[in-house]
């Protein structure tokens, strides 16, 4: 077996970047879309979302798409009939579209939860909720996440 020099390393890693460039490009963002809408199908299941209840704050601009903070809020009793089971976040245009699950109980007193997520690029978040009852809650909000000060 014949070690690569770096120049020979160089040209073929080139080479497969422009190769994937021209033919594979439509491919991922494809799978990236696939990804997310198979995300949320799992979540749902036969459920439809419903709107309301569910609290999705998030900037409209991201200056910085590494750290973009979020607030979740979902209005519910929290009783043991009646309370929020978990909390699904999804990053339509990030390669891994689950950003986060966050899990209740009646005991959590409060179905809230803030942190930070990463985008990758301006696209759509969707926050869903699932009910003790069955039922699935749904906030949608768009991101436009800026890079160095440019539009993304």
């Amino acid at each position: 077996m014949r070690k690569l020099d770096r120049r020979e390393f160089v040209l073929g890693g080139a080479a497969a970047a422009t190769a994937i460039a021209l033919t594979g490009g439509d491919t991922l963002a494809q799978s990236t879309a696939q990804g997310w809408e198979e995300a949320v199908k799992k979540i749902l299941g036969d459920a439809k979302p419903i709107d309301g209840k569910l609290t999705l704050d998030l900037p409209e601009i991201a200056e910085n798409g590494n750290t973009v903070p979020f607030t979740i809020n979902i209005d519910s009793p929290m009783t043991d009939k009646d309370y929020v089971k978990a909390v699904h976040l999804i990053a339509t245009g990030n390669p891994q579209p689950g950003v986060a699950t966050f899990r209740f109980t009646p005991q959590s007193g409060k179905a809230a939860v803030a942190s930070r997520m990463r985008l990758a690029r301006t696209q759509d978040v969707i926050a869903l909720a699932e009910l003790s009852d069955g039922k699935v809650l749904q906030a949608k909000r768009s991101v436009k996440v800026t890079i160095g000060g440019c539009g993304g």
